[in-house]
């Protein structure tokens, strides 16, 4: 296929050409603004620019009285009390929650204080438990050993 650079530049131009009468055309049957016809480098694509976002004043307007809608209702309206958030204590709560501690903290004093942490490390093994876990494991390379020779 041996193409000429002048065929090469021709068949740029004409494509070129499509392109921009595609986009007068998309923009007439859209009424949308007609996009630049001369190509250009390309730049971060905008609200207006971007393709299939575009969206007409009356939409544009739909779309913002929802917006204060939802926010109206959020807000809560005007004179009523603010609705009470969930999970929170009340002061009531709150009074009956701090003398319950501080009478567990007053039992606690009264005992002695800290209960004694036991020595052993919670999970370690001990020297029993160490022997015995070797002496199975000793068992069950045996077995492999032994299934693997025959």
């Amino acid at each position: 296929m041996d193409i000429s650079v002048k065929d090469l530049q021709e068949a740029i131009s004409i494509r070129q050409q499509i392109d921009n009468l595609q986009r007068r055309l998309s923009s007439l049957l859209r009424g949308a603004p007609q996009r630049p016809t001369a190509p250009s480098a390309p730049t971060a694509p905008t609200a207006r620019t971007a393709p299939g976002r575009y969206f007409s004043p009356t939409t544009r307007a739909k779309l913002a009285a929802a917006a204060r809608a939802r926010w109206a209702r959020r807000r809560g309206t005007g004179g009523a009390a603010p609705a009470k958030k969930k999970g929170q204590l009340t002061p009531a709560g709150r009074r009956k929650l701090s003398q319950l501690m501080k009478a567990r903290w007053a039992a606690r004093r009264k005992t002695g204080g800290k209960q004694k942490a036991s020595s052993r490390k919670k999970g370690a093994l001990t020297p029993a438990g160490r022997r015995r876990l070797s002496e199975l494991m000793k068992a069950r390379w045996a077995a492999r050993r032994k299934a693997g020779s025959k």
